[in-house]
């Protein structure tokens, strides 16, 4: 019996999402400042993978001189903990660096200067 899967005919549009940053877009978002930004992000990303490789080779190496269940279990548990509380850490490092990122590249408005709502 095949399943039928539910369509959606929205189609998001990049544009759209590009357009609610405001009018400001081009000069702030292509400008030197997002290109430092997207490689600030781009380097933390790779030390972080870089870091997790690392972590996998040792705890490949420490499971194979294991001498029972109970040690590869032991093992096993500890990479999985230490692996959550890293990927936990870093999404959150993410999430601060990203949102310091835009408030940066948010244009910059007089006190007086009235919004557009």
């Amino acid at each position: 019996m095949e399943r039928k899967t539910p369509t959606s005919s929205f189609s998001p549009d990049a544009t759209d999402s590009l357009a609610a940053l405001g009018p400001a877009l081009p000069a702030t978002w292509l400008g030197s400042a997002w290109f430092e930004n997207m490689s600030d992000l781009g380097s933390e990303l790779m030390s972080f993978v870089a870091d997790r490789i690392k972590e996998d080779v040792r705890v490949q190496h420490e499971l194979l001189h294991c001498k029972s269940l109970t040690e590869i279990q032991t093992v096993q548990a500890a990479f999985l903990q230490k692996a959550f509380d890293q990927y936990q850490a870093e999404t959150g490092k993410l999430v601060e660096m990203t949102g310091e990122m835009a408030a940066k590249l948010q244009p910059k408005t007089s006190p007086g200067a009235k919004s557009k709502s």
